[in-house]
């Protein structure tokens, strides 16, 4: 059709749906695959959020219900138990072989997820000298739940001269920082490219929100997450091991549920422990994906708004697409 782009030798380009959460990524991605089939160009949907690798983690991830993914196929949900332990490194192995199965059948694959680190090992040349998965993935849940400032300290307290090179509101580059100095205990050596390649071809749709719609926003979300039965969802958790886990147990709305079943904390404090949280995260996601280059930023969904909106966001995510094969070259 006189929309479709053709596909690159090795198959079409990747399109990645980036943003803080609570931004309508989701939706965006069901839309786009689903103009990409009216044009004759299957697509399937790539997970990049990290609490939506765990089975059973569905409510406090707002992973999508299997009902509601209108017949897309989705990969890397649910393909973890509560016990096992995410690292990007192994995320990386795995989602790959499935994007690069994707591309081989001829149909496009968009990436969606709010995990800036797991969207960057997908799609960019993103390699791991000197990594160790499990200090990277402690390293990243610290950065989640403590945020940079204290990760700074730390790395200055090590290398105040790479912290001072580094800044410190950069949580990408202070966390692999760490983990150099903790690998091998030499400074800084292996900092992520600032101008990173493309794995394969790409088109980045960014969304993004007014601070003040994304806040109010986040702070219902969070209170719906309790109403829809996140307690609920917590108590089957635990027998299967979600305190043992060293990624799970940390997600943010989990680790609060987790206290107030036992009884550490009450549900106002437990609600509002969690929304400053997700609005602290999701300050970092925003900062994390401007830095991508070639991103395309396009308006969050807004409450209310009509259908009309919604297909001008699709078009404008397929006008990245369909330029990004002359845009971007490739990593060999």
């Amino acid at each position: 059709m006189s929309g479709e782009q053709p596909a690159h030798p090795d198959g079409h380009a990747l399109i990645a749906v980036v943003g803080a959460t609570g931004t309508g990524k989701s939706a965006l991605s069901l839309d786009v695959a689903e103009r990409l089939a009216a044009d004759g160009i299957a697509a399937e949907i790539v997970n990049a959020d990290a609490m939506q690798l765990y089975r059973g983690m569905d409510i406090g991830t707002a992973k999508l219900p299997l009902a509601e993914r209108r017949g897309i196929p989705h990969h890397m949900f649910d393909v973890l138990g509560v016990r096992d332990e995410a690292t990007v490194a192994g995320y990386q192995e795995r989602a790959r072989a499935i994007v690069d199965d994707i591309r081989a059948r001829g149909a496009v694959p968009i990436v969606v997820g709010g995990s800036g680190l797991y969207v960057s090992a997908l799609v960019y040349d993103f390699r791991f000298p000197g990594t160790d998965p499990a200090i990277r993935a402690s390293l990243e849940e610290e950065l989640l739940a403590l945020g940079t400032g204290t990760l700074y300290r730390r790395l200055a307290a090590f290398d105040q001269a790479t912290a001072l090179r580094i800044g410190s509101s950069n949580g990408r580059r202070i966390v692999r920082a760490l983990e150099v100095i903790a690998v091998t205990g030499e400074p800084n050596a292996a900092a992520l490219q600032d101008e990173p390649v493309p794995w394969h071809p790409l088109a980045i749709v960014g969304l993004a929100a007014e601070r003040e719609t994304l806040t109010a926003r986040l702070d219902r979300r969070v209170e719906q997450m309790w109403a829809d039965g996140l307690l609920d969802e917590v108590r089957a958790l635990l027998p299967l091991g979600i305190e043992q886990g060293v990624t799970a147990s940390r997600a943010i709305g989990y680790t609060q549920a987790i206290d107030e079943i036992h009884g550490r904390s009450s549900e106002a404090e437990a609600i509002e422990a969690t929304q400053q949280l997700t609005r602290r995260y999701a300050r970092r996601q925003v900062s994390w994906f401007k830095r991508y280059p070639h991103a395309h930023w396009l308006a969050a969904a807004v409450e209310g708004e009509g259908a009309d909106a919604a297909e001008a966001r699709t078009d404008a995510a397929l006008r990245a697409w369909r330029s990004s094969a002359e845009g971007l070259t490739p990593a060999t």
